[in-house]
């Protein structure tokens, strides 16, 4: 759910697919400043480059300015934001849950209540208007079909000794796909229970990725056999990034209904960004109805209730989720959490076992 530059897709499909967004976009690393003269700059969790590149060019052409995009994970983007916070270089944040709860409790986020806020639901934005779900979305799994022959149901499936070493998650610390790994199996089986899962799990794990952005990658070039993800990533990595892969959702146990739950990209602005004004305007773009509608294009959900699901692509979100349990989750809980959540992982799952945690890009 990533300094690297991790896209959501193949390196072959990124090679194609940056000459066509040089023009329009600019995709900066966490290394390069980001902000200049006549722009608004996005900071984002990778996932949703050719929405961006789709809807952007209009944005700029109608506003005159550029919008210079970084990409990363979650926890990365809002980690920038924070060293930054005193002298701002972004506007607009758009990153996973819990990070943007984060973002919003250190105080990152300036309370912006867009009109086009209005047909989200209350669940899913601040109350004060520091954030709002501009793409809705599901944690998954996802497996490489033409490896994994036998689909695994449950996470004991996991265990089993063919997986030994072609296992990988994200960090939890720095990917909100990471940190979704721990809420779904502490939800399912109870903290304790869970970090003992992990603990085990680990012995399957190859390694740990910054971001997810590359999991994708690495599963259809058989890399590795089975990764977390979330469903928007993983179908249109499939359908428009040429990958071979297949988004699944396990069952707590055998004969159990597969369960997970929301995670949701969200907006908010950046307090005292160079841009604010621009900013605004670019939030309340994205929200507009016009952008909402090509959402299920890259196999998002529409953030606004009135703007629906629809389709080929949408079509295929709904078969996706079909007979999955969705659960929900006290992001306040998760909050209060995290930190331990995160320090536990790192010693009692990773412990002194040297396993790399910060992967960032495919072998070449």
């Amino acid at each position: 759910m990533t300094s690297k530059h991790p896209l959501r897709a193949s390196a072959g499909f990124v090679r194609k697919l940056l000459p066509a967004l040089a023009a329009a976009l600019v995709f900066e690393t966490l290394a390069m400043p980001a902000h200049a003269a006549g722009a608004v700059v996005l900071y984002t969790a990778d996932g949703l480059e050719n929405l961006y590149k789709d809807v952007l060019p209009a944005f700029e052409k109608q506003e005159g300015v550029k919008v210079n995009i970084v990409t990363a994970g979650s926890g990365e983007v809002v980690n920038r934001a924070t060293i930054e916070k005193d002298a701002p270089k972004a506007d607009v944040i758009v990153t996973l849950p819990p990070f943007i709860q984060q973002a919003d409790q250190s105080g990152l986020l300036q309370p912006y209540q867009s009109v086009n806020y209005t047909n989200v639901p209350a669940i899913a934005k601040a109350s004060n208007g520091a954030w709002a779900t501009f793409v809705n979305n599901y944690f998954s799994f996802a497996i490489n079909p033409e490896v994994v022959k036998s689909q695994p149901k449950t996470f004991a499936d996991l265990l089993h000794p063919d997986y030994s070493g072609k296992i990988a998650y994200s960090n939890p610390a720095t990917a909100g796909d990471g940190m979704a790994v721990i809420i779904l199996t502490t939800s399912l089986m109870g903290e304790d229970k869970a970090f003992d899962y992990l603990k085990k799990l680990e012995q399957s794990a190859k390694f740990h990725t910054k971001g997810t952005g590359y999991l994708d990658v690495l599963l259809s070039r058989n890399e590795i056999s089975v990764a977390n993800g979330d469903l928007q990533m993983d179908l249109d990595d499939a359908a428009n990034g040429g990958l071979t892969l297949k988004p699944i959702f396990l069952a707590a146990t055998a004969g159990g209904q597969p369960t997970t739950f929301q995670l949701p990209y969200a907006i908010g602005l950046i307090k005292n960004g160079p841009s604010q004004a621009e900013g605004k305007k670019l939030i309340d773009y994205l929200m507009s109805t016009e952008v909402q509608a090509k959402v299920p294009d890259i196999f998002g959900i529409p953030g606004r209730t009135d703007v629906k699901l629809a389709g080929k692509n949408g079509e295929a979100v709904k078969q996706a989720i079909a007979g999955v349990k969705l659960i929900p989750v006290d992001w306040n809980m998760v909050m209060a959490k995290k930190a331990d959540w995160t320090a536990r992982w790192k010693n009692d799952v990773i412990g002194s076992s040297g396993k790399q945690l910060d992967v960032v890009k495919p072998k070449q």
